[in-house]
């Protein structure tokens, strides 16, 4: 707990973003701090924490003599001979939202955490959550994955937390235990990190670990069988939803598990319109019941549901409309980095000519293929694993053209745009949605979306039109 802190010896694996939050934190708490990272000009870019009273030391194998904590960057992986050696000790090894869990949790009054996790849909989800809690008049905040340290979020005094966690944060946690929490989905990812899926899963689960009421998405398999088993179980459906579910009719979101706010299960109640959901999409009408979802369970009226979707503000590379040519949109999500995004991106259209590769990251892309080969007009394939989605295409969608660019970069992008801007029709969509990782061509997803639409704005039919 955050009093057992003070002039205890604790070891920051890690000098990224939640890295240096946990440092200050613990600073902040009175811990004696050491900061490890192999990169010591990351290190030196904290070099501030010294006047503080942190020490700063590259490369460490094994905790300092005397360590009682160790608190590990998330995506550091439990057989990295530095946590290996913590384990072997005996020293606990945590990571930086479960230090924010404990740090809250010596306040007056805690801050009530709504958890969001799943393999895809996360940030999305805790944006419509944020700004369906502000419109409540909620103290409210997205944090965790999304970008702002849980920590911080903490520090910062906020009464409601929106938390993204990923599978790794969720591996470091051991306490926690939110309110309300879901998986939103789970489908093939970061096997290289877990080893398998049912590892996978079982760090997914630990998001409801506590709960006070569980939700899950009945129209996925895992997100169902994870939830199996807790407390105060809600669900929702992209379907027409029973007692206990949110779900669709009528072209509304529709509560017919809170009824009037804290009762087991209500009559129905109109939350919003289909129309107030955006960026459209089914995936995204499942990500918004999610989000109202946490949202009943911390007590929000069904006006404030309806008013915060129409108010939320998506992020980038996350289904946005580049430029609408010819009668062709051009779509960035570049977030769809695996094949279950990628999937929900593609069903939101019709016709796509998609923009696909990179890195697959022991993912299979044998299903979205399939389930998309009639909707697929042409296929530019980009990055290291091109030849598997080639061999996927190849399979299963035999008719469909494809191109390949073997250049990397922003110039790859360039040369992939042109090439699906000829393949493109009136009523197409031209779809970047990579359904794999971004790193061999490009520093990250964000980087990889931008150069999607510096590409596409350089079109000679973009440019025309918007009068480039």
């Amino acid at each position: 707990m955050a009093q057992a802190l003070r002039d205890r010896d604790v070891l920051v694996a890690g000098a990224g973003v939640s890295g240096r939050s946990a440092a200050e934190a613990l600073l902040a708490a009175g811990a004696r701090v050491t900061l490890t990272d192999a990169s010591e000009e990351r290190l030196a870019e904290l070099a501030s924490l010294r006047a503080e009273g942190a020490e700063l030391v590259p490369g460490l194998a094994e905790p300092p003599a005397g360590t009682d904590l160790v608190v590990t960057s998330p995506g550091w992986r439990p057989g990295v001979p530095l946590l290996a050696a913590a384990e072997a000790a005996g020293v606990e090894v945590i990571g930086e939202v479960e230090l924010a869990w404990w740090l809250d949790r010596q306040r007056p009054e805690p801050a009530e955490w709504l958890a969001v996790t799943g393999t895809n849909g996360k940030t999305t989800t805790v944006g419509m959550l944020e700004s369906v809690l502000r419109a409540a008049g909620a103290d409210a905040v997205a944090c965790g994955n999304v970008g702002l340290p849980v920590v911080d979020a903490v520090r910062a005094g906020h009464r409601v937390l929106a938390v993204e966690l990923s599978s790794f944060q969720l591996h470091w946690s051991r306490s926690l235990a939110a309110h309300a929490g879901v998986v939103l989905n789970l489908a093939d990812d970061h096997l290289d990190w877990h080893g398998s899926m049912d590892a996978y899963g079982a760090a997914k689960a630990k998001v409801y670990a506590g709960n006070a009421v569980a939700v899950h998405n009945a129209d996925d398999e895992w997100s169902a069988k994870l939830a199996a088993g807790t407390q105060r179980a809600v669900s929702f459906t992209l379907s027409e939803p029973g007692p206990g579910q949110l779900g669709i009719s009528g072209g509304a979101l529709v509560d017919r598990a809170f009824g009037g706010v804290g009762d087991a299960f209500g009559e129905d109640v109109r939350l919003a319109s289909i129309a107030d959901v955006h960026p459209a999409g089914p995936h995204n009408q499942a990500n918004a019941l999610a989000a109202a979802a946490l949202a009943r369970a911390h007590g929000v009226e069904p006006d404030a549901v309806s008013r915060g979707l129409r108010e939320f503000e998506p992020g980038a590379h996350r289904s946005v409309v580049i430029a609408e040519a010819a009668g062709v949109t051009y779509v960035d999500d570049s977030k769809a980095t695996n094949p279950h995004a990628a999937d929900a991106a593609l069903r939101a259209h019709p016709r796509v000519v998609w923009i696909a590769g990179g890195l697959l990251k022991d993912a299979d892309v044998t299903d979205v293929v399939a389930r998309n080969a009639e909707r697929l007009d042409a296929v530019v394939l980009i990055g290291r694993d091109r030849g598997k989605f080639a061999d996927a295409l190849a399979r299963h969608a035999p008719r469909v053209p494809i191109e390949q660019v073997a250049a990397g970069d922003d110039a790859g992008m360039a040369q992939a745009v042109q090439l699906a801007a000829g393949h493109a029709r009136p009523g197409t969509a031209v779809l970047l949605a990579p359904a794999a990782a971004s790193m061999d061509m490009f520093t990250d997803y964000a980087h990889r979306g931008r150069a999607f639409a510096d590409a596409v704005r350089a079109l000679p039919a973009v440019a025309t039109t918007t009068g480039g």
